[in-house]
């Protein structure tokens, strides 16, 4: 399997009533790998004891940017030790080729648990479902970045017109909420979609809440954005955030899935909360401290919301039969 956090596991399936799968993992220096590997013990140790079908996950393969840790035999890594392993572990890291061309000779089937936000990785989907490595993955880039990428991935993959592995990125969007599976549903089942709209950043979301709560109140943009950082709820960099990227990324895997060819997540009109001046600001941390330079701007527009009785949202849109879409402040 592959992570975001930057780490890699892959799993292995027999047939019969007893299963195995083997687990490659990519992750890079966030929580995110480490929460996956904690679960993926528990699990392990759980589903290994069900009596009618018991089920085998070995990790196999584990990888950050840097570091790499790799069972040679396809044995089974070590769950409870395997942060210490990679530390101390010398491997160079493996090319995505040279990871498909390891995984393919597993003997049993494989999954790569992709919990990074890397290209290059997303780039190589259509290589490893190509080879019956199935893909589990958050990595948004994957979705959303070229369309001709998007039709390799699904042309590739067996949920998809293919014949190879299997692929699944429920939390691109909307974290641990069905909203790709419902959407899905929706769309195979006959029912026209014909608006979607709504707040897909958790981090927007808490920040906007927090600027302008439904009840009147609420800190500076600044202070408020501040806050969310301190709480890890931004990224390091908050223009990474306030740039509307994220939820542009969003927006097109969810008009894609309802069958709009949108090219990329700057093909249509995405408004950044970054003033031009602070562009250049060398860090997330001089951005911050420089942020209430420019307080002014939000404050107007949260009187005027108020003042009509509405309040400030970072909305993404999608009105599927004008084909149109927009990412940007609404009252």
């Amino acid at each position: 399997m592959l992570f975001r956090s930057g780490l890699r596991v892959v799993p292995r399936q027999v047939c019969n009533f007893t299963s195995r799968t083997s687990l490659t993992v990519h992750k890079g220096a966030g929580g995110v790998g480490k929460c996956f590997l904690s679960q993926l013990a528990q699990l392990t140790s759980r589903i290994s004891q069900n009596p009618s079908a018991p089920t085998y996950l070995s990790l196999i393969l584990l990888s950050r940017s840097s570091k790499l840790l790799i069972s040679d035999s396809y044995k089974p890594l070590n769950l409870s030790s395997w942060e210490s392993d990679l530390q101390s572990s010398t491997t160079p890291v493996l090319s995505p080729k040279e990871i498909v061309d390891y995984l393919a000779k597993a003997p049993n089937n494989v999954i790569l648990v992709d919990n990074t936000s890397n290209q290059d990785i997303a780039d190589s989907y259509p290589l490893f479902l190509s080879k019956n490595i199935s893909i589990v993955t958050p990595n948004k880039k994957a979705f959303s970045g070229s369309y001709d990428l998007w039709k390799s991935i699904f042309g590739a993959a067996s949920n998809g017109t293919g014949t190879g592995g299997y692929v699944f990125h429920e939390s691109s969007v909307g974290a641990g909420l069905p909203v790709i599976s419902t959407l899905k549903d929706l769309v195979e089942t006959g029912d026209e979609v014909r608006r979607i709209e709504g707040v897909f950043s958790g981090t927007m979301s808490f920040l906007f809440n927090s600027f302008m709560p439904v009840g009147g109140g609420g800190g500076s943009f600044s202070a408020e954005v501040k806050k969310a950082k301190e709480l890890g709820y931004t990224e390091p960099d908050p223009r990474d955030d306030l740039n509307g990227l994220d939820v542009a990324r969003k927006l097109t895997i969810l008009a894609r899935l309802v069958g709009l060819e949108v090219e990329s997540p700057t093909s249509f009109p995405v408004q950044s909360l970054i003033p031009k001046e602070l562009e250049s600001a060398k860090s997330g941390d001089e951005f911050v401290q420089r942020l209430h330079e420019f307080d002014g701007e939000m404050e107007k527009l949260k009187k005027e919301a108020a003042g009509e009785g509405k309040v400030v949202r970072f909305v993404g849109s999608l009105d599927v039969e004008k084909k149109e879409l927009k990412v940007g402040l609404e009252k």
